[in-house]
């Protein structure tokens, strides 16, 4: 027998156990974050003005090209769900990216 397959046998003659009450399943509970706001073109700017960054290292620090960023701030485009969290992350100062200054 497979590895795969005697996990699957072991989870089903628990979950059998379990209907009959033999045994109880443990369970955790974890807390759910609301889903972000909504940022507005001019909230998004204040976000990376507030760090100092330019459209080009806030883009960097997002993972997003410099176009998506320039799209949010024009109100062209919308962030994604992801994206949202991401801004939030930053907005709230979970966290504060650590960025190199290189000179040219």
């Amino acid at each position: 027998m497979s590895k795969m397959f005697k996990q699957l046998k072991k989870g089903l003659k628990e979950i059998i156990a379990y209907k009959k009450g033999k045994i109880t399943l443990k369970s955790e509970y974890i807390e759910i974050p609301e889903p972000p706001e909504i940022y507005t073109p001019k909230a998004i700017k204040n976000i990376r003005s507030k760090g100092n960054y330019s459209q080009g290292v806030f883009a960097k620090i997002l993972n997003v090209s410099l176009k998506t960023v320039q799209a949010w701030e024009s109100g062209e485009r919308n962030p994604n769900h992801s994206a949202l969290r991401l801004l939030e992350i930053i907005d709230q100062g979970i966290y504060r990216p650590m960025i190199q200054r290189k000179r040219i």
